[in-house]
This record gives structure tokens, sequence and C-alpha cells, in this order.
């Protein structure tokens, strides 16, 4: 069954504990494909995790949602299999297999125990390699995505997303939704499906996690056997994106005695130097929860809402700034009106010392439990190759954290934060504000 997903899933890699103990090894495959391991055999038991870089993005105009789809239609049968006896494999084998979508990449994760590796192997190999794309799968998958769109149209939360994107990025596919429209994935035919498989399953462009009671050369030839029937090599990916949205306020009409608004600009690639400053000062202005500034501000002070927050993007393409918050409709431009006065005050004054502390601390102590099982380690090592974060990240990220100083911050926060540019996007029927830019 199609799953919902959430881009968060990649930030994940930040979860990292305070004081990672783990051994990570880095395996080449015999046939080159790259993975990182954690060898763990005090429990029979190994999660695999394998990330291929495109996702959604790579869909055709005409074929939106094709990439989508077809990773919801790989548990729907494969080599022999139809769908019901496929899943009747994989049960009998106390095995569990997810194949998700996201807009950079597609996921295929694997769980299965070590007496049972070889068997599941192969079923996942099969799923992964020679899925069946059988039209009655098609036109069952292709209800449930239908009916996601629809229940989409009526979420103010993701009509305010969707539009904020769209006015964002024009013509690139991250100005679409990965779930493609009722247009295209009513459109879609077998061949498409195929087309996407093709596309957004390839050897150059997966990375490996692994964790669990497996060796690594047992892991080599295990990822060789799994994946090594796909395609050598993936089309291009797009352009990076442009984001063309200038501040202002978008108001899409929406009967709700609330408002919803969806907030940001442009943000911060990764593997900007000063990347470490802006992941805390987005801590202190609204990633910290009821720790930060804008909930304090917002919500605890003014009561204009019951939760606010702030988030950097990383997508691969275009990284933003972004946040979202609730409001009723007679509050939300009070609410916006203080948004903006603290993201100008940040950028102009910065942060003070106590706050600097409190996040560092809060940050630095808040990991140690989220390495809690093989199947975490296994996603947080696959999503950490996926953005080309080094191996070594495991041992020194809190040290990146605490060595963000006071100056760092507020040098950052007068370059990253830009109140003139923060564009709203507000779902609902606000009082004083008028459909339009």
């Amino acid at each position: 069954m199609i799953k919902r997903l959430i881009v968060a899933a990649f930030a994940a890699f930040f979860a990292l504990p305070a004081t990672a103990t783990i051994e990570i090894d880095e395996v080449t495959s015999p046939g080159g494909i790259s993975a990182w391991l954690v060898e763990d055999s005090s429990i029979p038991f190994v999660a695999l995790e394998f990330w291929f870089v495109g996702g959604a993005t790579l869909d055709a105009p005409a074929a939106r949602g094709a990439t989508y789809m077809m990773m919801g239609l790989l548990e729907e049968g494969a080599g022999d299999l139809n769908a019901q006896d496929y899943a009747a494999a994989v049960e009998g084998l106390a095995a569990s297999f997810s194949f998700d979508s996201y807009r950079d990449a597609v996921v295929v994760s694997a769980r299965m125990l070590t007496q049972n590796r070889d068997a599941a192997a192969d079923l996942l190999r099969a799923a992964i390699t020679t899925p069946r794309f059988d039209q009655d799968a098609i036109e069952r998958v292709r209800g449930q995505v239908l009916a996601i769109i629809q229940s989409d149209a009526r979420d103010p939360e993701e009509i305010a997303a969707a539009t904020f994107n769209a006015l964002a990025y024009g013509d690139h596919p991250y100005a679409f939704a990965q779930e493609g429209t009722a247009e295209t994935v009513t459109g879609l035919t077998r061949d498409d499906i195929v087309a996407a498989h093709g596309a957004a399953l390839t050897r150059d462009r997966v990375v490996v996690g692994a964790a669990g009671d497996i060796s690594a050369a047992e892991l080599g030839q295990l990822i060789d056997h799994i994946l090594g029937d796909l395609p050598q090599t993936a089309p291009p990916r797009p352009d990076p994106a442009d984001f063309a949205l200038s501040g202002g306020i978008t108001v899409v009409d929406f009967p709700s005695p609330q408002s919803v608004a969806y907030f940001g600009h442009a943000g911060i690639d990764r593997d900007d130097p000063d990347f470490f400053a802006a992941f805390v000062l987005n801590q202190i202005l609204g990633g910290g929860g009821f720790r930060s500034r804008l909930m304090g501000e917002v919500r605890e002070k003014r009561g204009l809402t019951y939760g606010i927050g702030s988030f950097l993007s990383l997508a691969d393409l275009s990284p933003g700034l972004l946040g979202q918050f609730s409001s009723s409709n007679d509050l939300v431009g009070q609410a916006i009106d203080v948004v903006k006065e603290q993201w100008a005050d940040l950028a102009t004054n910065g942060v003070t010392q106590e706050e600097r502390d409190a996040a560092i601390r809060y940050m630095t102590g808040e990991y140690p439990l989220r390495f809690d099982g093989n199947a975490t380690i296994a996603g947080i090592l696959a999503a950490m190759q996926s953005d080309d974060i080094p191996v070594d990240y495991v041992t020194n990220r809190n040290a990146y954290v605490e060595a963000v100083t006071l100056e760092d911050l507020r040098r950052v926060a007068a370059r990253l934060l830009r109140p003139d540019d923060l564009h709203f996007v507000v779902v609902g029927q606000p009082q004083g504000l008028s459909p339009g830019n």
C-alpha cells in the first residue's frame, strides 16, 4: 500500500548520539557499490537501507507521479509471484520490506533474520529488479494515489505547502507534488511505470546502510546479489531550482475558522561552511519547540497559535528556511507581524549568550537514544552517504555544534535571515488579509 512520506526523514542524520561509540565499516561490494556497516551479532537480524538519489524529480512533466506510483507497486508482486503470493512469502520468512518515494530519492528498507537471509534477499531482489507491474495492481495503486490527491486538495496544510512550492519554483519539478496530479496519474500507463523504474533504481545512484548480524564480506556479496541486475546509470537530474518567490502574502480562500500559514525564504546548503551555525540558529529561532523564539513570542506571550516552528529544508536542489503555524482567522495577521518582527530582530541583533548556550546544551544532550536499533542505524548511515557526510561525522558531530560561537550566530543571522524576503501563504479566510500577492 502507498504510504504517506515525510521529507523530514532526510534530516534523520542530524539526530546522532552525544557520545557515539559505534564503529562504521566502509564497504565496497565486488560490483563497486558503496555501503556503510555497523556489525552487531548480538541479535540474529540485519537491517538494510538502499537510498537511490533522484526520486520524483526524475518524472517527465506528463508523467508526474510515476515514480511515486512505481515505488508503491514494488510490493505488489515480483518474478513468478503475484501480489498475494509475494506478500505471503515475505511474511513466511518473518521479513519486512518497505518501498518509499521522496522528492530527491527513493528508499528501499529491509529487515530480515539471519537464518532466512538468503531467501529473504531473493525476494527483495525480485521486487527491486523484476517487479511484475500487473495491470490489476496498477489500477489498485492508482486508486490509492488518486485518493491521496483528493484528500490533499481538502487539507489546508497540504494546500499551503503546495501553493508555496508552486510559487517558489515555477516549472521546476520542486513546484509539483511527488504524487502527481489527478490528470497525470489517471493517464499513467504501464510503460510509464516501467520507465520510472529504470530511471529511479540504478546502481550509480545508490548508497547502502546496513546494521546487524552480517560481516563486511557477506554484505558486499548480498548487495551485489540484490542490486546486480539493475541498470548501471540513471538519466541526468534536474538543474538546481532558483527560489523565485519574493516577500509578501498570498491568501488562498478556504472555508475554515482557522487559517494555516506556511512561510519562508531561501536557505543554506548542507556543505556551506556556515551550516552548523545556521543549524543552531534555527534551533533558537523556531526549531526548539517551547525553547524557541517563535514559540515564546507567538504562542506563550500573545496566545496567537497553539504551535509554530521553523526548519532548515535540505532539499538537494534548493535549500530553504521554512516554517508553519495555524491561527484563528482574526489573529493570523497579528501572528504574521510577530514572525516578521522576530526575523528582523534576530537578523539585526543576533542571539544572546544564554540562548546560544541553552541551544547547544540541548542539541548535544538530546540525542543519545537515537541510535536505538539496527533499523535506525541503517537508515542514518544511508542518509549520511546520500548527502556526502563523512563517516567521522558520528564522532565529531557534537564538536561541530559546540564550536559555534556567539559571533558565528550573529554573523549567520545577518546573512541568512531576510525579513523582507519572507513570503507567507495563508490558507483560510483571514481577516485583514486579501487574496492575491
